[in-house]
């Protein structure tokens, strides 16, 4: 029943355990009765203030203890608030809870706990329970789920974020698999850096591998193939990167049909030419140059270019590698929409997540594989007209998206603040995950519209994570290095309301994949021979 009565109200009031004795703004002070029976409340839990007309709720932020007597007498026990919202009792059959407070408490309004039904009106929205997908259960009471509304979850985006060790992975894999249960034609990919998630979606997920991953190096943009080619190394990347863009735009528009569509052909057209026609050009260019200071420039590109082809490494981008001449013989296909179906699951047929194991690729062209990737991403979910939107969930985050304008490959953190900023817009959400928040660029984590703060012991992390939450959250965040394993703050427009929360436990064959090396087990005896370093030495040297 949603209607105050005298009765309802009578009720309530022998619960209480003190009573409200300052109120400014929606920080509210009570003083606790020790001879009250009931319960006191502890930090992070939400409680209840009953007014003439309304019942206000709010998370209790600190305790405290005036002048500590010795044998407890005359003590002068305070709770502190941060009010959140309230139900109007009002609105007679339309009393729900919403967030914001209308009428404030009055001086010696009563405080009450917050028991199960008042737990179920405030964290369960109001005809949105069909939308629900359960991922935990609230940690105040363990027999009320703890529900993430998708819609608002993937239309704004969201972060899952913690140390190292919290159980970022098992709840990344929850609340995937919390999605999937109401979606499955979802297109879901997973930026995989230490090969984690293979296992948390047995018959679900497609695993891409270097192995068998196909990423033509014509797909890449022009900063990305300047990154690869030219990099930091050269002596003048400026006068190699006028080169580079030369040959590149015209071995390109040798593969248009007729001179009017070359002239609509530019260096970053995503448009496959062959590298026969990159040497042949800059082949072609050195027979007009006497000079060779002039000369070396295009020296440099085209073994750069060969280079690159002959690393095994490579392979899924310079296909048909490892040989001297294959530069010379590669067959270029046009196999765009192939790479697309694939990595977006286009049919889903039943997979509707991609792990993208990029543990495999170089470290020195990570940031550009991941650049194009975010970028595909965007373009991909631009061009389907919002027909098949994608959730693309970035591990690792503060790699690619770093604080320190110095650090990192700027266009991955261009690809991501582009999807940040207007992802949702176009169809194409971004999970952020990262176990060092305040590396993070604040204006890509910014737009973040729902937060999953692990345990975090770093000071410098809190500090960070508490001037990017609204202040109603400061309390909790107190608790931050307290959780335990597989319990997070959950706070934005995905829950309900900010809460502590304990997730699901996965069963064995969802557990993502743990990377922590058997230090303990390991070294209780040789794992290894003089025998194993002949194999050790060749698996390196050809990067098997």
């Amino acid at each position: 029943m949603n209607v105050m009565t005298p009765e309802t109200r009578a009720m309530d009031l022998d619960t209480r355990f003190g009573r409200v004795i300052a109120v400014s703004g929606t920080r509210v002070v009570g003083l606790i009765d020790p001879q009250s029976p009931a319960k006191a409340p502890r930090v992070g839990e939400l409680v209840k203030i009953v007014t003439a007309n309304s019942t206000v709720f709010g998370f209790v932020t600190a305790l405290s203890i005036d002048h500590p007597a010795a044998n407890g007498a005359q003590e002068l026990r305070r709770v502190e608030l941060e009010l959140v919202g309230e139900i109007d009792h009002r609105a007679n059959g339309n009393a729900v809870f919403q967030r914001g407070v209308a009428t404030y408490p009055s001086l010696d309004d009563p405080l009450l706990p917050a028991m199960g039904d008042d737990l179920r009106r405030v964290f369960t929205r109001p005809g949105r329970t069909e939308d629900g997908a359960r991922i935990g259960s609230l940690h105040q009471d363990p027999s009320i789920p703890a529900v993430i509304v998708p819609g608002e979850l993937l239309g704004k985006h969201f972060a899952v974020l913690g140390t190292t060790g919290a159980g970022k992975s098992c709840a990344i894999t929850t609340i995937l698999r919390a999605i999937l249960g109401q979606h499955q034609a979802a297109h879901i990919v997973i930026l995989d850096p230490h090969n984690e998630y293979a296992t948390a979606f047995p018959g679900q997920a497609e695993i891409v591998t270097p192995e068998d991953l196909e990423l033509p190096y014509w797909l890449l943009n022009f900063e990305e193939l300047r990154e690869m080619v030219i990099g930091t190394g050269s002596p003048q990347p400026d006068a190699d990167a006028v080169i580079l863009n030369q040959v590149v735009t015209q071995a390109k528009r040798n593969m248009a049909p007729d001179p009017e569509a070359a002239l609509a052909i530019t260096v970053d057209t995503p448009l496959p030419y062959r590298l026969s026609d990159v040497a042949k050009i800059i082949d072609a260019a050195l027979g007009k140059l006497d000079r060779p200071a002039d000369m070396a420039a295009y020296h440099r590109i085209k073994e750069r270019f060969q280079h690159m082809q002959q690393d095994r490494r490579l392979a899924f981008m310079f296909p048909g590698g490892g040989s001297v001449t294959a530069l010379q013989g590669l067959i270029t296909r046009d196999n765009m929409a192939k790479i697309l179906g694939r990595l977006f699951r286009v049919p889903v047929a039943g997979k509707p997540v991609t792990v993208l194991d990029t543990s495999g690729v170089p470290a020195e062209i990570l940031n550009v594989v991941v650049s194009l990737l975010c970028r595909m991403s965007f373009d991909f979910a631009l061009w389907n007209e919002q027909k098949a939107p994608v959730l693309l969930v970035c591990e690792e985050a503060h790699r690619y998206a770093p604080e320190d304008e110095r650090a990192g490959f700027e266009p991955t953190k261009r690809a991501l603040s582009r999807i940040a900023k207007e992802g949702r817009k176009y169809g194409v959400s971004l999970c952020l995950i990262s176990q060092r928040p305040s590396e993070l660029a604040t204006t890509v984590l910014s737009q973040c519209g729902t937060i999953f703060a692990l345990r975090m012991t770093s000071q410098k992390d809190q500090a960070f994570l508490a001037a990017a939450l609204p202040e109603s959250s400061h309390g909790l965040m107190g608790e931050l290095p307290s959780l335990r394993n597989g319990q997070a703050i959950a706070v934005g427009e995905g829950v309900a309301l900010p809460t502590q929360i304990d997730f699901d436990r996965l069963a064995d064959e969802h557990q993502p994949r743990s990377r922590t090396a058997p230090f303990a087990t390991a070294w209780q005896q040789d794992q290894l021979g003089a025998e194993d370093l002949t194999e050790i030495v060749r698996r390196w040297r050809h990067q098997d």
